[in-house]
């Protein structure tokens, strides 16, 4: 059986179970959980840095599907592809992996179903290394005992449309277990660091990354316009999951879902300056949407 061991345990998030828990409960304490659909959770898109940046809106996400659906029997989490250059996608199809927390296996049989989509390949080679996934999983473990995980790495492309509508289906067919799809992106990296600075360097271009170039991204996920999703990433550089993201919009219109609920949206340079009284000039964008 494959069992895949933590990559950045220790660096992204806390190393050790009483530390992880610890963390897990100090993330999900700094967005108070309010806000509860009174539909169902089908979907969801979280980011995925380390947990001092990003973690209040993952805790807010996953406490929001808790409060709003009750246990969940398993995630199908599709994550950004930062080190898989792959043409289509990749299951992790088999086996469990490792975390602080222990093991979590993987719906081995909802797997086996994805993996015969078109575009969709099994390798589990793919996944080491990867963090996009890895830093969600902690908090299943917490949040939803028992919870079963399929990874999914997602490049960036028409594929990952046509992919999210094919898992939307075979979702839809489930009768015996409860199934959430989670996107797994950051948003736009801004500065000298990530080269990328159109409008211009300090407080300026980083509020223009947080309040245009995000936002289009946001507004065009919370439109459920998947499409578009692929078009703005690639022109405007505005989320390096976008992949993940159109599949997850993908998957949740199949369900009936026409609209998106923001959660939360920040930035590491916001995070800084709240949490450790510094100004930076770079910026990494972060956003918890729910369908």
């Amino acid at each position: 059986m494959a069992i895949r061991k933590a990559a950045v345990a220790g660096q992204f998030y806390a190393g050790t179970t009483e530390s992880c828990i610890d963390e897990i409960r100090e993330c999900i304490a700094e967005y108070p959980a309010d806000i509860v659909t009174d539909e169902r959770i089908v979907g969801a898109i979280v980011p995925h840095a380390g947990w001092v940046f990003s973690g209040g809106l993952a805790g807010a996400v996953f406490s929001a599907i808790r409060e709003s659906n009750g246990a969940v029997d398993t995630f199908v989490i599709f994550g950004a592809a930062h080190r898989f250059f792959g043409h289509g996608a990749a299951v992790y199809d088999n086996g469990a992996w490792m975390t602080p927390l222990g093991e979590i296996g993987i719906d081995e049989e909802l797997a086996g179903q994805i993996a015969e989509i078109g575009g969709v390949e099994r390798d589990i080679g793919a996944h080491a290394g990867e963090h996009s996934i890895e830093v969600q999983v902690p908090f299943v473990q917490y949040l939803f005992a028992g919870a079963k995980i399929v990874p999914v790495l997602m490049p960036a492309g028409k594929h990952a449309v046509d992919i999210g509508k094919a898992v939307g289906k075979i979702i839809a067919r489930v009768t015996d277990k409860s199934v959430v799809c989670i996107a797994s992106t950051d948003l736009t990296h801004y500065g000298p660091r990530y080269g990328f600075v159109p409008a211009g360097t300090g407080s300026e271009g980083i509020k223009w990354a947080r309040e245009v170039n995000d936002m289009e991204f946001i507004d065009l996920a919370i439109r459920m316009e998947a499409d578009k999703l692929l078009v703005s990433a690639e022109k405007n550089c505005n989320a390096c999951g976008a992949g993940a993201c159109a599949s997850v919009v993908a998957a949740a219109a199949v369900s009936g879902k026409e609209k998106g609920v923001l959660v939360g949206h920040t930035t590491s340079e916001e995070v800084m300056v709240q949490k450790f009284h510094q100004t930076s000039e770079e910026s990494v964008g972060y956003a918890g949407i729910i369908f």
